[in-house]
C-alpha cells in the first residue's frame, strides 16, 4: 500500500487493476474547506420575478390605446401581422391575445378581406361575466354566504335606481312577468325562469349600466342553485305565492318612487328566501 502526505486522501492498490476506495476526508481538510453560506436574511422574503407571457403584453399595449381614446367601440384593429410587426412579437401571440379579448366579450373576430375585414373593437361583456361569474360559483371557489350578501348589494342598488328611472315600458315588463309566475299550474323550472327575469327586469330599469350588467350576471349565475332549491320545496305552491307576494311588494314601491323601501323590500327577500332555504 503506497501512503500519501498528511492532509491528503490516500489511495491503495489491491491486486492488479484494483484499488481500495478514498479515504474519507480528514477532520483538518473538512475544516479546511469553506461551507456554503445561507442567503443573508434580507434577501430571504424576495420572490422569483414573474414573467409575464407575450400575448399579455400585447393585451397591455391595446388596453393602453383604448384609454387613451386611440380605439374606440366599433373600431378595428390592425391586421394580426400588422399588429405583430408594430408589437416587434409573433403572430401567434396576437392570435392568443384576440383569443382572450373575445372570451371576454370585448372584440368580434373578423372574416374575409377588405375593408369589412378584421377584429372590431365591442361592448359586449356582459355575457363573458356571467360566464366567468358561473364559473366560480360552481367551482365553489366563492363562499355562499359572499354569494348571497353580493347579490342583496347589488339588487338592493337596482331597486333603488329603478324606483327614480323605471319608465312605463318597464313597469309594463315586470308585471308581465309577475302575471307569468302568478300563473296557475306554472312549473317549476317556468316560475325559476320568469323569477329570473323579474329581477333582471328590475336591474335593467335602474339606468344603470354596470349595476345592471353585474346583478343580471350574478342573478343568471345563481339560477342552478335557486332551481335546485325551489325543485326541493315540499309544498311548491305555497311557496310560489308567498314570493309572488313579495314580489308584488317590491314592485309596488318601486312604481311609488320609494327607493328606500324598494331596497329594503328586496334585501327582506332574498334573505327570508336563503334562511328557510327555499
Amino acid at each position: 500500500m503506497q501512503a500519501v502526505d498528511s492532509g491528503r486522501t490516500a489511495q491503495a492498490t489491491v491486486g492488479p487493476g484494483r484499488s481500495e476506495p478514498a479515504a474519507e476526508p480528514t477532520a483538518e481538510v473538512a475544516a479546511a474547506e469553506p461551507a456554503e453560506e445561507a442567503a443573508p436574511a434580507a434577501t430571504r422574503s424576495w420572490k422569483p420575478v414573474v414573467r409575464p407571457r407575450t400575448h399579455e403584453l400585447v393585451l397591455d399595449r391595446i388596453e393602453e390605446q383604448i384609454a387613451s381614446g386611440a380605439l374606440a367601440i366599433g373600431d378595428r384593429l390592425p391586421s394580426e401581422r400588422d399588429l405583430a410587426a408594430s408589437l416587434k412579437v409573433s403572430r401567434a401571440a396576437v392570435r392568443e391575445a384576440m383569443r382572450v379579448l373575445e372570451a371576454m366579450g370585448a372584440v368580434v373576430p373578423g372574416t374575409g378581406s377588405g375593408a369589412e375585414a378584421g377584429t372590431v373593437l365591442s361592448a359586449a361583456p356582459g355575457d363573458a361575466l356571467t360566464r366567468l361569474i358561473r364559473l366560480h360559483v360552481l367551482l365553489s371557489s366563492v363562499a355562499s354566504g359572499e354569494v348571497v350578501r353580493a347579490r342583496i348589494a347589488l339588487e338592493r342598488e337596482s331597486a333603488r335606481l329603478a324606483s327614480q328611472h323605471a319608465n312605463a315600458a318597464d313597469h309594463e315588463e315586470i308585471v308581465r312577468l309577475l302575471v307569468a309566475m302568478e300563473r296557475p299550474g306554472v312549473t317549476v323550472d317556468d316560475f325559476n325562469d320568469h323569477d329570473t327575469a323579474f329581477h333582471l327586469a328590475i336591474a335593467r330599469a335602474s339606468g344603470n349600466e354596470l349595476v345592471a350588467e353585474l346583478t343580471t350576471a350574478l342573478r343568471t349565475a345563481m339560477r342552478p342553485t335557486l332551481l335546485a332549491a325551489l325543485s326541493r320545496t315540499a309544498d311548491f305552491e305555497r311557496v310560489s305565492a308567498r314570493l309572488c307576494e313579495q314580489h308584488r311588494d317590491i314592485h309596488q314601491a318601486i312604481h311609488d318612487g320609494a327607493p328606500d323601501l324598494a331596497a329594503d323590500r328586496v334585501e327582506a327577500h332574498i334573505e327570508k328566501f336563503y334562511r328557510s332555504g327555499r
